[in-house]
């Protein structure tokens, strides 16, 4: 396996002490297998913004020492340039260099959508405040956006966020390699050419994740599904499954030339840990 593969790692940002503590040993423990950059989430409208922005202070300080870049998410839905243009200023100052920009949900009880109705036209705007200051990543659906009309609709709104100006491209997760292999074929199809990194979501609780996947439009297939309702409350069996199922599904991405994976950690190491382990991605060069 190649080392040139790069790996990322997404977190949210913790609230309390506690959670803080947490994340910077998970963060020393992932090291080991030498991830790019690490992301760490937005709330909606902003809601976690304060927290996100503490998380990254303290990637960025390991920066020197680890060489590992912070990449904070910004959704701009509910916020206005001026909140953009202060937040991006303070990344700036930071040292960041690169952002996940996403459009975000709008939060409940919120009248209007802001100053931005579309990630596209978000990145727009920090190309046009940054020039080329920031790598830019955006989402990508490989199983289409919930709220697109269709695939194609969903497939040109993501060509808008390039044209706009992203760098690369962050898939939302999913668990059919033919979906993501079509959404490539698709892609190159209508001169989308930049990276599209797959997400991996471990499996560490169905029914979270299950309830989640319906919200988002992520496909857990039939049988996998099935396999996992099997399992009732046999955690040990399930976390041997799982695992096998996510080294099986990793390889077979690994196997497609994808040029990184990016892992949805839900602050935590495992199973993602033990996966690049398997697969020899723990190995630092």
């Amino acid at each position: 396996m190649s080392h040139k593969l790069k790996i990322s790692c997404e977190f949210f940002p913790p609230k309390t002490d506690k959670g803080f503590a947490n994340l910077t040993a998970v963060r020393q423990q992932l090291r080991a297998i030498n991830p790019s950059y690490y992301s760490v989430t937005f709330g909606a409208g902003g809601t976690t913004q304060d927290y996100t922005l503490e998380a990254i202070k303290n990637i960025r300080a390991e920066s020197p020492q680890t060489g590992i870049e912070a990449a904070p998410h910004i959704s701009c839905v509910g916020t206005t340039k001026q909140n953009i243009h202060d937040l991006i200023s303070t990344y700036q100052a930071l040292g960041i260099t690169r952002l996940v920009a996403l459009r975000g949900d709008q939060p409940s009880g919120m009248q209007t959508a802001g100053h931005f109705r579309y990630a596209n036209e978000l990145v727009e705007f920090i190309r046009q405040t940054t020039g080329d200051h920031f790598t830019i990543e955006v989402a990508a659906y490989p199983e289409q956006h919930p709220q697109a009309n269709s695939a194609q609709v969903d497939l040109d709104n993501f060509k808008r966020k390039v044209d706009a100006g992203a760098n690369s491209a962050i898939t939302q997760y999913f668990y059919n390699i033919d979906a993501y292999s079509y959404f490539l074929e698709r892609c190159q199809q209508n001169n989308i050419t930049i990276p599209i990194t797959p997400g991996i979501m471990p499996i560490n609780n169905f029914i979270q994740l299950a309830r989640f996947s319906d919200g988002c439009g992520a496909e857990i297939p039939r049988w996998l599904r099935k396999r996992l309702e099997e399992f009732h409350d046999d955690t040990k069996s399930l976390q041997a499954f799982t695992l096998d199922f996510l080294t099986d599904f990793t390889q077979k991405l690994v196997d497609l030339d994808v040029l990184g994976l990016h892992f949805y950690t839900m602050n935590k190491t495992d199973p993602i840990l033990t996966v690049c382990q398997r697969l020899g991605l723990s190995v630092k060069k």
